[in-house]
């Protein structure tokens, strides 16, 4: 609660009095007002600060990720025993599937247990906090007797106007305007960013501010529904590994059962992991090479690496990152993306003067640049890119609570626009990375060590 300076109306009393000098005079004053009560205010300040600690959006959040966790692995056990029953082949594969039952059985009893925990202590949380806005509010009220000139009154009046102002002139600058995109694609048109769906802190809660996270487009047989992690170990720069979870709520309450995938002992060495911007695509794991640049293809079944360089001019080693008005992500220079048709990389060059390029990846054991494109976008004004269904989007920062999608670059047409005007809400102040899955249309954002997840919105014609 803001201190309001109370302007309290005083009566004065003079009473002239002989004096024991000539030419002094004695005035008496006093104030026909009650002192203002600062030890309450303070009480009351002291109150809503221990509010604002204990009721945080991540734990109004857990509630809603455990739920949607469960809500996902209970029909995935449907489906496992239903496969159990159909099967019959002298019970050695149904011990494995019993073995996978058994597994997802003791994930959901984990999932129940935290949601049992959390739910009371949300209960908890909320009784305690609902009794001290009342005391509040009350004390306020009280409080608010001493303005005898009404300064209070007139600020929550200008504070009631600003606000109906600011949602009038978002309500006007968030309508999205339509976007026209490539024919090709059979979600249909891109309309809208919708979310977030997913906010969790995984397995490491805070410990690792970089990263990337999503599914593959491509998995092999019996992988469909796993996840992926990779995050910055090392200097908040590099990483030597991939994290695999066979679920999205093993993911949530931190379970991988699969464990690393290590790319080297060391970190970093020659072609270990440098930057946020990875993707998984056909069980290989695409990103910028340790130290060069050139992009890396980790194979997860083999275990070997195969590089395919990229053009000499491309800026790397934090020389060309994405930005925001403050400051900028280090060693984002080289960005890889996935869609309906592939694999995708982003980058950019000292002769195209620092804009945005964009070539479509070879698919292969050997990686390769395909064709590319040429953008009029200054890769420093925006903040993050994703590719949907062959249409390059660049969003900026425009809040630490909002960030926006303001271009595309339709791949197939040519045509740029710097008007899209989509926003969407952040949870946490910056994006470090941002991919586009066209297994369910999300969004995939690592966002100051949190996984945060959104519906991209098709519309067809």
């Amino acid at each position: 609660m803001i201190r309001v300076l109370i302007l309290q109306i005083f009566v004065v009393h003079i009473t002239h009095q002989v004096a024991s000098s000539p030419g002094d005079c004695l005035c008496q004053v006093e104030s026909s007002d009650k002192s203002f009560p600062h030890d309450k205010l303070d009480a009351v300040e002291e109150t809503a600060l221990k509010c604002n600690q204990d009721v945080t959006p991540q734990k109004s959040q857990e509630l809603g990720n455990l739920l949607l966790a469960l809500n996902r692995r209970i029909p995935q056990l449907a489906d496992s025993m239903s496969e159990l029953e159909r099967e019959d082949d002298g019970d050695l594969y149904s011990a494995v599937t019993l073995q996978v039952i058994e597994n997802e059985l003791t994930e959901i009893l984990q999932l129940i247990d935290k949601l049992n925990s959390s739910s009371l202590a949300s209960r908890h949380l909320s009784t305690q906090t609902a009794q001290q806005l009342r005391g509040i509010k009350e004390e306020m009220q009280q409080l608010e007797a001493f303005d005898t000139t009404q300064t209070v009154m007139r600020q929550k009046t200008n504070k009631r106007l600003k606000r109906d102002l600011d949602q009038c002139q978002n309500t006007n600058r968030q309508i999205p305007l339509p976007i026209t995109a490539r024919s090709a694609c059979p979600h249909g048109h891109f309309q809208n960013v919708t979310g977030p769906n997913v906010y969790t802190a995984g397995e490491y809660p805070g410990s690792y501010k970089f990263g990337a996270w999503g599914q593959d487009p491509k998995p092999d047989v019996g992988k469909e529904k796993w996840y992926w992690l990779v995050m910055l170990t090392s200097s908040n720069i590099y990483a030597n590994y991939i994290r695999r979870y066979s679920s999205l709520s093993a993911l949530v309450v931190g379970l991988s059962v699969p464990g690393n995938v290590q790319i080297h002992t060391s970190n970093p060495t020659t072609n270990t992991i440098q930057g946020p911007n990875v993707v998984l695509y056909g069980e290989a794991l695409y990103y910028n090479c340790y130290n060069h640049p050139a992009l890396c293809r980790f194979n997860l079944t083999s275990k070997s690496v195969t590089s395919t360089e990229l053009p000499i001019s491309t800026r790397y080693n934090s020389k060309g990152n994405y930005c925001t008005l403050d400051a900028c992500y280090p060693y984002s220079d080289i960005d890889l993306a996935t869609d309906e048709s592939g694999i995708w990389v982003v980058y950019t060059t000292s002769l195209d003067f620092g804009n945005l390029v964009l070539s479509q990846v070879e698919k292969g054991e050997q990686p390769a640049l395909g064709r590319t494109w040429r953008t009029s976008l200054y890769k420093q004004a925006a903040s993050n890119t994703f590719v949907a269904c062959g249409v390059l989007y660049a969003t900026r920062f425009v809040s630490k609570d909002t960030e926006e999608i303001f271009y595309s670059f339709d791949t197939a047409t040519g045509a740029e626009r710097f008007d899209l005007g989509i926003r969407f809400k952040k949870m946490e102040d910056n994006i470090y990375s941002l991919n586009y899955s066209p297994v369910d249309q999300m969004l995939h954002a690592y966002i100051n060590s949190y996984m945060v997840s959104y519906k991209v919105e098709f519309q067809l014609s």
